[in-house]
């Protein structure tokens, strides 16, 4: 692994690292309560008593772009889980059965991944009531296909592996061979599919949010604070600035550490 690909893994982990570390501190403390209102003091700006302002309700900014966190987290952890889920029952299925199985399977994923994601997604949530758990449904089911096709790429390349077939003269059986020789070789390329995934994940949800068809008011999201920001830009522009920053940065830490571990998996390989 050279400089540049040790630097890039490193900055990611350190980024993922240091937003972790805030949502767990916002699960502990905040400064003011997220809905905690103060009209006389709206709009204010950054300072010491608050460190990023106040929204347009008197809200303090720090507090809810912490808080805002926990969504983000919480919208990619179970969007991935989802996804790993239905993707895995699908990728290892075709890759393992092949023939018919994988023609079907495949031809199913080609269908979905034909709409744009974010198109599907606004359909999902524009049908059922708005809320984080319809996002995070509908953000798990865009991201099936990516884990699909990466788990039936595994299952295609290891299933005819000479350790894979010397596992089945040794009279393993099939679920024996999947769990404990093909799954564990093929946990790294799962992994950058799941840090990407993250990222996704997250964006996504800013931007259903955003159009009112995410998380709903009064719960803190970024997207849906740059929403509520855009109409004070020019005369409280630190109120677009810190959600827009820490969406930036998550998504680009989930990429840099995806980017790093697949550096890292290419050069072992």
């Amino acid at each position: 692994m050279n400089k540049s690909n040790r630097i890039t893994l490193w900055l990611g982990v350190t980024l993922v690292a240091s937003l972790l570390l805030l949502m767990l501190v916002s699960l502990a403390y905040v400064p003011y309560g997220v809905n905690e209102m103060d009209i006389a003091g709206r709009l204010q700006a950054p300072g010491p008593e608050h460190l990023l302002g106040t929204d347009q309700f008197g809200r303090d900014i720090l507090s809810r772009v912490m808080e805002g966190t926990q969504t983000a987290f919480a919208v990619g952890a179970v969007s991935v889980a989802i996804g790993l889920a239905g993707g895995f029952l699908i990728g290892s299925l075709a890759g393992y059965l092949g023939q018919w199985a994988d023609e079907l399977l495949m031809r199913l994923v080609d269908a979905l991944m034909a709409f744009p994601g974010i198109l599907l997604s606004l359909i999902f949530v524009s049908i059922f009531k708005p809320s984080l758990f319809q996002t995070m449904i509908a953000i798990g089911l865009l991201s099936v296909p990516s884990f699909a096709r990466v788990i039936r790429s595994g299952f295609l390349q290891l299933k005819e592996a000479e350790f894979v077939k010397a596992a089945r003269g040794m009279g393993a059986g099939h679920a024996s061979v999947i769990v404990r020789h093909i799954v564990p070789n093929m946990l790294s390329s799962v992994i950058v599919t799941a840090s990407l995934s993250f990222s996704t994940a997250i964006l996504v949800e800013a931007a259903l949010s955003y159009l009112g068809l995410g998380v709903q008011p009064p719960d803190p999201s970024w997207g849906r604070m740059l929403n509520e920001s855009q109409s004070y830009i020019g005369k409280a522009p630190w109120f677009t600035l810190a959600p827009g920053i820490l969406i930036t940065v998550t998504v680009l830490g989930f990429n840099l550490l995806g980017d790093g571990i697949r550096d890292l998996r290419d050069r072992r390989a």
